[in-house]
């Protein structure tokens, strides 16, 4: 049997077990809240209106489970003895995360996601939290109501906004959203504790925060007596529902650090990458959660803008990634560049667009701290189910380069390639 007819007895296997799955049909909606199942789609920022529900405090307990069977192969150069694992076709360690989503008062809401298990950490850890307000009611009725019917404040120890890309993004198992397996190659993601101020009005959203820089929230003091920098984040962009066919988005977003201790914006995310064991040394002692994703390593400061356009025009759908970054470590005197290019281009279709296809294209340029100029590029083609709105099936076939790099370095000449299927519960 060959490794593609294993991925397919496989994927009917885990359709089968899915189907069996059972849908509870119950309102639990809140306002102006982003659903965490198929109706989030294409959804980015969570809506704002001034409609409300509000009759009490409301508790929506919500989860996402997510399974990939892989079947994966990798090489390099092996010039400095770098003998890559062997890599089979099996199981990933099954991911989950614990959503707790609260209406605590008439536009206030609370988020709080906990990851229950994950590639990096086995146990429950809190990813991070947030609360929102769109009405300042609590104060007293009415309170600013022309200024707060456009704004949203938003306060917590959360991920940040910066970018589009990281609304399409798997999030440990919260993957219903992601129509490829894998995140992009430079995956922007971080969670510090900070505040965003957003304003929208006439299509047009305007956002800007700040957050204290840090992804390991500490008091102590480094070696120059700070005990944390700063970072700023804003993004500008216009979002627009043309007519029944046709909806266009362009944002562009920065985000900033001074001098911090760390900056972890390319390896904040201790979920793991999606492709298990990929460019790994065959006598590594432990796992490298982050290999096949690459990290310019600007350790010490970054500026790093994103521009992303979204068309949807009936079943077809286009989503690019613009980024260009520089930065530097903290023992560098001059700042480095790494940009990253993505197109995604989608057709769904079926009942209610319950079906996919589609492909992405992902090259990144860097300015190595090794010295070296160095590229990696990736391809991917995948294809989803949505078997009701809570339940995806997805198959992806994945091939990425590695290019340029030292011949001291273990991913010199490497690259991946093969299938991964994906099953994904999200309620």
């Amino acid at each position: 049997m060959t490794k593609f007819s294993r991925i397919l007895v496989v994927a009917t296997a885990m359709l089968l077990g899915l189907y069996s799955q059972a849908q509870v049909n119950f309102n639990r909606d809140l306002d102006n809240y982003r659903q965490p199942d198929k109706r989030g789609i294409n959804v980015f920022e969570a809506p704002k209106d001034t409609a409300t529900t509000f009759d009490g405090v409301k508790v929506r307990v919500g989860g996402s489970f997510a399974l990939q069977f892989q079947g994966l192969d990798n090489e390099n150069a092996n010039l400095a003895g770098y003998e890559l694992k062997s890599l089979g076709n099996n199981f990933n360690l099954p991911t989950a995360n614990l959503d707790l989503d609260v209406q605590l008062y008439d536009g206030i809401r609370m988020h709080l996601r906990t990851y229950l298990s994950s590639r990096h950490h086995n146990e429950p850890y809190v990813k991070g939290g947030y609360i929102l307000m769109d009405k300042l009611d609590f104060i007293h009725k009415g309170f600013l109501d022309n200024l707060m019917k456009y704004t949203t404040i938003k306060i917590g120890h959360m991920e940040t906004n910066y970018g589009d890309a990281h609304f399409r993004r798997s999030d440990n198992a919260q993957a219903i959203y992601n129509p490829f397996v894998g995140n992009l190659i430079m995956d922007a993601f971080t969670t510090e504790v900070g505040a965003e101020v957003y304003y929208r009005r006439n299509n047009w959203l305007a956002m800007a925060g700040f957050t204290n820089g840090k992804l390991n929230q500490s008091v102590e003091e480094d070696e120059s007596g700070t005990s944390g920098g700063a970072s700023f984040v804003a993004k500008l962009g216009y979002d627009k529902q043309i007519n029944d066919d046709l909806r266009v988005r362009l944002t562009g977003s920065i985000y900033n650090t001074g001098d911090v201790p760390n900056s972890y914006l390319y390896s904040a995310d201790r979920a793991g990458a999606r492709y298990y064991d990929v460019m790994q040394a065959a006598d590594a002692t432990s796992d490298d959660f982050r290999a096949s994703r690459y990290d310019p390593k600007f350790s010490n400061r970054i500026t790093a803008l994103m521009f992303n356009p979204f068309v949807k025009y009936r079943g077809w759908e286009f989503f690019g990634t613009v980024e260009l970054s520089k930065g530097r470590a903290d023992y560098e005197t001059s700042n480095r560049h790494a940009n990253q290019y993505a197109a995604e281009l989608l057709y769904r279709f079926g009942k209610d667009e319950n079906l996919y296809v589609g492909s992405r294209y992902n090259l990144v340029n860097s300015e190595d701290i090794s010295g070296q100029d160095v590229s990696i590029n990736r391809f991917q083609v995948a294809a989803g189910w949505f078997m009701t709105k809570n339940i995806l099936v997805k198959a992806e076939y994945v091939n990425q380069h590695y290019n340029d790099f030292g011949v001291n370095s273990i991913l010199n000449e490497g690259k991946f390639h093969g299938g991964v299927l994906e099953a994904v519960i999200s309620f």
